[in-house]
């Protein structure tokens, strides 16, 4: 079936609210709405494949200058191939990571529509439900974290993950705090978003690991594979890593031949598509590691379903009274998606829908 148009088609993202932050040093939610993207791949059946993403004005060009050159007039079904000749396409031009895979979403998201299926179904389907960890944004204070915890685990949630400062010291007393508050059975992670040194990793590690916490991700940037070896050496701490780590399952090897992952990040976001994640997440199996899908949304939820080695379905919770996703089920449970495709977020589905005709 050939490819007879790729368009990236504006939309609009709103403006979260309330407005939430990361950690010292990172940006937080846009105050204002911004223009993302949904690239459609379009069949000379009429059927339309779709992938999302939130930077509007980088995915236009790529489609518009790069992409759709690249690829009208080939077979849509050659999944594989056009996911070989993206990765050909960012040899010269160094796609942002977050690029890579939309192609291969879109293809995905057309070939379950084409057989009326969900995009899992297609991969393989694992489960039908999965557990939910509330995973914070970065709020002011000790007691309103634990305030949130409280919320969380009357939600249904049945483990936390800490977006904290950036403040070894101070992350370190919180994790403490955190523990201490919830008790001994409530499974808790933390993720450093790339705040920190080695020295400082190592510190907050073994306050980590004292208090208990099933992994720590992403401490460092994930340029030095040595570093995180070193630091793997220093704590006794599972780490998760290669999250942002460009060369999919490559890079991926490297961390793991080097004896510093316990846990590997996969997701369609950072990985390559739904493609470059079940190959990390294949990659992580033969070696018996946990391939930990990365975010929320439609991508990770099929992800979730399809891939054996990952335990948890990553759900950010951002405000104080807490909002979680209305995937989320008041067991804390997230069950598999039904829906033809991969599908895109509600807000965005909205949008779409009122300007194509249902069934497109």
């Amino acid at each position: 079936m050939r490819i007879v148009d790729l368009v990236a088609r504006p939309v609009v993202v709103p403006a979260p609210k309330p407005a939430f932050k990361w950690r010292d040093g990172l940006p937080g939610s846009p105050s204002t709405d911004t223009v993302g993207a949904v690239l459609e791949i379009v069949t000379e059946d009429g059927v339309r494949g779709r992938a999302f993403d939130p930077h509007g004005g980088i995915v236009i060009d790529l489609v518009e200058r790069l992409l759709g050159p690249a690829l009208i007039g080939r077979n849509a079904t050659d999944r594989e191939l056009l996911w070989h000749q993206v990765w050909e396409l960012d040899r010269i031009e160094e796609m942002p990571i977050y690029a890579l895979g939309l192609v291969d979403v879109a293809l995905w998201d057309w070939a379950g529509k084409q057989v009326g299926q969900p995009a899992h179904q297609l991969m393989g389907t694992f489960r039908h439900a999965i557990p939910a960890y509330a995973s914070t944004s970065t709020f002011d204070s000790v007691a309103e974290y634990l305030d949130v915890a409280d919320q969380c685990l009357e939600r249904g949630f049945s483990a936390i993950k800490l977006h904290a400062w950036g403040d070894a010291r101070r992350d370190a007393k919180l994790a403490s705090a955190l523990r201490d508050h919830v008790g001994p059975d409530v499974e808790l992670m933390y993720d450093g978003s790339a705040g920190f040194d080695l020295a400082d990793s190592i510190y907050l590690g073994r306050a980590l690991s004292a208090a208990d916490y099933r992994w720590y991700e992403e401490p460092m940037r994930e340029f030095s594979v040595t570093a995180h070896r070193w630091l793997s050496e220093r704590v006794d701490i599972p780490l998760l890593v290669g999250e942002t780590s460009d060369g999919v399952h490559h890079n991926i090897a490297d961390f793991i031949a080097a004896g510093c992952a316990t846990h590997v990040r996969t997701s369609a976001r950072y990985k390559g598509g739904l493609t470059g994640a079940l190959r990390v997440a294949h990659l992580a199996d033969s070696f018996m590691l946990r391939a930990e899908v990365h975010g929320g949304g439609p991508e990770a939820r099929h992800l979730c379903m399809a891939i054996a080695n990952t335990t948890y379905y990553e759900s950010l919770v951002t405000s104080n009274p807490i909002e979680p996703e209305a995937c989320v089920g008041p067991d804390g449970l997230v069950h598999a998606p039904v829906e033809p495709g991969v599908g895109l977020p509600d807000v965005i589905e909205e949008q779409l829908d009122a300007e194509v005709p249902a069934g497109s």
